[in-house]
C-alpha cells in the first residue's frame, strides 16, 4: 500500500471545508480542532489506519465494530464494481441475483436454515424492522394487544426513535429528544462485576434472566410482543453472560409466546468466535438482526433474519408485511456482502477470532498490574473490555468530572491506538489480527494506562 500523505496546505483546506459544512456525528458541529476534533484519514490496510499526516494507528474497535475482514480488501471493490456494471439498483417489483444469493447465503449460516432475510440499510433499521415484524406477527395471529417490547437497561439498538427507547444505552442520549415511544419495558443487564443480584454472592444466579419472567407477568403476557437483547452488549460494557443466561431467556420467551430477537449487529459474522454469537449457547432466536460486518462496512447494509416460524406467518396476500426501505437489498451492497462473507469463510476468520480472542484475553490479564484496572472482560472471540476504577477494592467509578475520555484519548493517540476510551475501554479489532499485532495492542494499552495513572 502506498501512503497518500497530504501537504500541510491540503490538510488545512480539508479541515476548513469540514468546519464550514460537515456536521460530524456525536460531536459539536464544525469541530475540527486538534484537541477534540476529527482526524483526517486517507488510507487503511488490515488492522492499521493511516491519517493525512502519515501517522499509522491500530484500529482497536474495527472502526465502529464492523471492519471484521480488515481494511483495504480490493476484492470488495472489484465485486461492487462488477455488480454496478450490470445493475446498481433494482427497480420496484424486481430483485437482482446478488440480493437473492446473499439472502440464501445468510440463511445457510443462520441457526434456522429455513430463515428468510429482510434487507435494510443498517443496524437501526434492522432492529426497527424486527420490532415491527414481531408486532405484526402477533396481529396476524389475532393478538393485536401484544405491542410491548422488553429490552435491557444500557443496551444500544440504534438511533431511530423506536430504537432509542429500547435500552437507552450507547452514545445517543434519549433525553435530548423528548418523550420516547411508549410500551418499552427495561430489565437488568447481565453484569457479574456490578450486578445487583449476584456481584457480592460469588457468581451469577441467573436472576437477571429470570427478571424477564417477572416483567412479562407484571405487564401481562397478552400485552408483550417481543424481547430484544444483544448476545453480548457492547454499549453496556461487554459482559459475557453466564452459559445458562440465553437458554433461560429462550425458555421464558417460549413459555409466554414472546418473540425473542437477538441483536447481532455487532456480534455477528465471527466477532465472538462463532459465525453468530447465539451459537455459543446453542439457542435459536425467532428473529436476529445483522448489519455492520455483513459487508465489513465497505457499503451500508442490514437485515432482519426471520426464522421459518415467523416468516411463514406472513405468507398470503392478506398477511403481507407492509414495510419498505429504499436501499434494502441494494445490489451493490449485496455484492459486497457476498464477497465479504466469502473472505470470512475462505480465510478462516471465525476460527482466527476464536484463537486470537483467547490469546488477547490472556494477554490483557497483565493489565491488572495497574491499580486502576478493576476488571478485564472477554474470552469469547475478539470482543473484550478493560474497566478502569478509582478503587479496585470498592469498585468505585471515576466521576463525570474526572473526564476520563478527555484524558485518555490523547494518550491513546500518542501510543498509536485509534478507538474509544472512558471508564470502559472496548477492544474489538478486525478478525484478521495476528499474535504480534495483539502483543502490540496490549503493550500500547499498558503504556496508555500507565501514563494515564501518572496524571491522577
Amino acid at each position: 500500500m502506498t501512503t497518500t500523505k497530504l501537504t500541510g496546505e491540503q490538510i488545512e483546506d480539508i479541515k476548513q471545508v469540514a468546519a464550514d459544512h460537515f456536521w460530524p456525528h456525536m460531536r459539536p458541529a464544525g469541530d475540527m480542532s486538534e484537541e477534540t476534533g476529527l482526524r483526517v484519514v486517507t488510507e487503511a490496510e488490515g488492522v492499521w489506519v493511516t491519517d493525512a499526516e502519515g501517522n499509522r494507528l491500530m484500529d482497536t474497535i474495527s472502526s465502529l465494530w464492523l471492519v471484521n475482514i480488515g481494511h483495504g480488501r480490493k476484492e470488495i471493490a472489484d465485486a461492487v464494481y462488477e455488480q454496478m456494471q450490470d445493475i446498481s439498483f433494482s427497480p420496484g417489483g424486481s430483485v437482482s441475483p446478488a440480493t437473492v444469493k446473499l439472502a440464501a447465503k445468510v440463511a445457510s449460516l443462520a441457526p434456522d436454515k429455513d430463515s428468510r432475510v429482510y434487507f435494510v440499510s443498517g443496524g437501526s433499521e434492522a432492529n426497527e424492522s424486527a420490532i415491527k415484524m414481531a408486532k405484526n406477527y402477533h396481529l396476524n395471529n389475532g393478538e393485536a394487544n401484544r405491542w410491548k417490547v422488553i429490552s435491557r437497561r444500557g443496551s444500544y439498538h440504534g438511533a431511530t426513535y423506536a430504537c432509542m427507547a429500547m435500552g437507552g444505552g450507547g452514545y445517543v442520549p434519549p433525553a435530548n429528544f423528548g418523550p420516547l415511544m411508549p410500551g418499552n419495558i427495561h430489565i437488568s443487564q447481565p453484569n457479574e462485576y456490578r450486578c445487583a443480584y449476584c456481584a457480592d454472592k460469588g457468581g451469577c444466579n441467573l436472576q437477571c434472566a429470570n427478571e424477564l419472567d417477572r416483567a412479562i407477568e407484571h405487564e401481562g403476557p397478552s400485552t408483550v410482543a417481543a424481547f430484544i437483547g444483544e448476545p453480548i452488549s457492547a454499549a453496556a460494557g461487554i459482559h459475557v453472560p453466564h452459559s445458562e443466561y440465553w437458554p433461560t431467556i429462550r425458555q421464558i420467551c417460549d413459555k409466554y409466546g414472546v418473540i425473542m430477537i437477538c441483536d447481532e449487529v455487532i456480534t455477528g459474522f465471527g466477532r465472538t468466535g462463532k459465525m453468530f454469537a447465539t451459537e455459543n449457547w446453542g439457542v435459536k432466536p425467532d428473529i436476529f438482526t445483522v448489519a455492520k460486518a455483513l459487508t465489513s462496512g465497505y457499503l451500508p447494509i442490514g437485515a432482519a433474519v426471520a426464522s421459518k416460524k415467523v416468516a411463514d406467518n406472513f405468507s398470503g396476500e392478506d398477511r403481507t408485511f407492509n414495510h419498505l426501505l429504499t436501499f434494502g437489498g441494494n445490489p451493490a451492497s449485496c455484492a459486497a456482502g457476498l464477497a465479504n462473507v466469502d473472505i470470512i469463510e475462505s480465510e478462516g476468520m471465525v476460527e482466527n477470532s476464536a484463537r486470537m480472542g483467547e490469546y488477547l484475553y490472556d494477554q490483557l490479564q497483565t493489565l491488572y498490574e495497574h491499580p486502576t484496572v478493576g476488571n478485564v472482560r472477554g474470552g469469547m472471540g475478539l470482543l473484550a473490555a478493560v474497566e478502569l476504577v478509582k478503587d479496585r477494592d470498592t469498585k468505585e467509578k471515576f466521576s463525570k468530572e474526572d473526564q476520563l475520555s478527555k484524558k485518555l484519548k490523547p494518550i491513546m493517540d500518542k501510543h498509536g491506538l485509534m478507538g474509544r476510551a472512558g471508564d470502559v475501554i472496548p477492544i474489538s479489532p478486525p478478525l484478521c489480527i495476528t499474535n504480534d499485532e495483539v502483543d502490540h495492542l496490549v503493550q500500547a494499552l499498558d503504556e496508555t494506562i500507565g501514563e494515564f495513572e501518572q496524571t491522577l
